[in-house]
């Protein structure tokens, strides 16, 4: 049976229709799915401005200008996987334990019977139990991670969980394969030093924002790919790693970051890598202008959704 694909264009207009991404069928309106986009409205994790509960409509609004074929990585992604819009995980915004065990139950749920969900935040939290996940279904994984920040602190406040903790909770539990891990885009000011020797004991290597400079886009991507390598691999990103003149709309904007076309380009110099789950957060459409932040949001998860279906390319 083939796929079904988004609303056609050119008989309903990109500003009409469903508020899916993509406008792609709903979970119930197909009898499978290969892959599940699915929200996590959650920002209960935030340091400094929240807003982050909204990203999924926000992206999902911004998806409305992607077309069904990708020229870049010559590849129709919803037609040779069945692609959904599974909606939201209902996550408890008075708690962060509790919603974060959401997150996770729900997408062993939808994962179970082998498919692969990318997940739009929300707050970089929620890929701790997108990790968890993923482990339940492959062990542990290699962590590619596209950030201004290292999300290796040990607590904020006193509290483990936020959205600058993740992967040193995910280190500390497993999830992760050691020294197979990379952080890119990575900038800013640190609260001290030893943030850069906690982060190299948990196995990661970093391709700061600057090296792109002396590197290039391809030399960074293969630098990941030479980390990584055959590994199955779990695609995080922050919106941030972007800078605030092409992604405005988030929490923690720091200058110096990447342009969109840099950070489209590095996403598909990883084609052909083993991805079993992906996120896409931090978007906080209240301080966003013109959608340049969701809609940016919105390419990054095309091409996430075209990295895998590049291996299956129809005849």
């Amino acid at each position: 049976m083939e796929p079904v694909g988004q609303v056609d264009a050119l008989e309903v207009p990109r500003f009409a229709g469903p508020s899916t991404f993509a406008r792609l069928p709903r979970r119930e309106d197909v009898p499978g799915f290969d892959v599940a986009v699915v929200g996590a409205p959650f920002d209960g994790g935030v340091s400094y401005r929240p807003g982050a509960r909204f990203g999924p409509a926000a992206v999902r609004q911004g998806s409305r200008l992607i077309k069904p074929y990708n020229p870049a990585l010559d590849v129709s992604p919803f037609a040779v996987r069945q692609v959904v819009d599974a909606g939201d995980i209902a996550c408890n915004p008075f708690d962060i334990g509790g919603a974060l065990a959401q997150v996770e139950a729900g997408l062993r749920e939808l994962t179970g019977d082998g498919a692969t969900a990318i997940t739009i935040g929300g707050d970089h939290s929620i890929a701790l139990p997108a990790l968890r996940a993923a482990h339940a279904l492959h062990g542990p994984v290699a962590l590619v991670h596209f950030d201004a920040h290292l999300d290796t602190w040990d607590t904020y406040f006193g509290e483990p969980y936020t959205h600058g903790t993740p992967f040193r909770r995910a280190a500390e539990e497993g999830l992760l394969m050691r020294d197979a891990s990379a952080h890119i885009g990575i900038r800013g000011p640190l609260y001290d030093p030893r943030d850069q020797v906690d982060d190299a004991r948990f196995g990661f290597t970093i391709v700061h924002c600057a090296e792109i400079d002396d590197l290039g886009v391809r030399g960074a991507a293969e630098r990941v790919r030479a980390r990584v390598q055959d590994a199955p691999v779990y695609l995080s990103v922050d919106i941030d790693v972007l800078d605030p003149a092409f992604a405005p709309g988030t929490g923690t904007p720091e200058s110096g970051g990447m342009t969109s076309r840099e950070l489209l380009g590095m996403l598909r110099g990883l084609a052909g890598l083993n991805i079993v789950g992906a996120d896409v957060v931090e978007v906080a459409p209240a301080y966003d202008h013109a959608e340049i932040t969701s809609i940016a949001a919105a390419a990054v998860v095309y091409e996430l959704l075209s990295l895998p279906a590049k291996d299956r390319r129809l005849p």
